[in-house]
């Protein structure tokens, strides 16, 4: 995982996650992740440039919630 500057987010690079680390926590493929993040059923990423990350705490709280969708509505 690279290294995510803190000062640009306030969390340390070990509390953020890339499509890898949350894709382990879920046991799914990578491509399901962004299918859940582009669907609004899972918390929204931090975009850092063209860098894609969630924050572990945000997640880890999703998943004990039961997953629940995040967005409300959909694209149509």
């Amino acid at each position: 995982m690279k290294t995510v500057p803190t000062h640009t987010t306030g969390v340390s690079s070990e509390q953020m996650l890339d499509v890898q680390g949350v894709a382990q926590l879920l046991n799914c493929s990578t491509r399901h992740v962004y299918r859940l993040s582009d669907a609004g059923r899972m918390p929204a990423p931090v975009k850092l440039g063209s860098l894609v990350r969630w924050p572990r705490a945000a997640i880890e709280e999703w998943i004990s919630a039961g997953c629940p969708p995040c967005r409300q509505g959909g694209r149509r």
